[in-house]
């Protein structure tokens, strides 16, 4: 496995794991309808941010992108094809990203976090900040903020 940039052409191809992932939590179809724009890759934005994928056999298996917003560095995504889980993949990608967040000056990166994958983040060793109240499909959802402490160079 290698983690290289990802590029604008990737979209539809991230676009699909994102949705792969989503879907394997079981969640009703109507919400992953409900979160086609925030689960939907485009172009400009890999462009405009910091993304890489993992790539196995010629083919992308997760990636991540890192946004940088006012209140500093977030994880906005990280997804791993469900057929390549529980493989170290999602802790390459993580790892890799913390490495990017230290090389651009970061201290700590935010993440709002899916419910099933909050104890993922928290094994990498992020820490639950908070909570965001949201709604799907009428449901309310509690979704963990979580914050990783960059670890300083050494």
């Amino acid at each position: 496995m290698q983690i290289i940039r990802a590029k604008p052409e990737d979209a539809d191809t991230l676009t699909e794991i994102a949705f792969a992932a989503k879907r394997h939590w079981g969640y009703p179809e109507d919400w992953i309808e409900a979160w086609c724009d925030i689960l939907t890759m485009r172009p400009h934005f890999i462009a405009s941010n910091v993304a890489y994928c993992a790539i196995e056999a010629e083919r992308a298996v997760g990636f991540y992108v890192l946004t940088t917003e006012n209140d500093g560095l977030h994880l906005d995504h990280l997804w791993i094809v469900p057929s390549a889980m529980r493989r170290g993949i999602g802790r390459a990608l993580f790892e890799h990203a913390t490495a990017q967040a230290g090389n651009s000056g970061f201290d700590s990166i935010k993440i709002e976090a899916d419910p099933n994958a909050e104890g993922f983040y928290k094994r990498m060793g992020a820490t639950r900040a908070g909570t965001r109240v949201s709604e799907a499909d009428g449901e309310r959802r509690a979704l963990p903020l979580l914050e990783f402490h960059v670890p300083r160079p050494t």
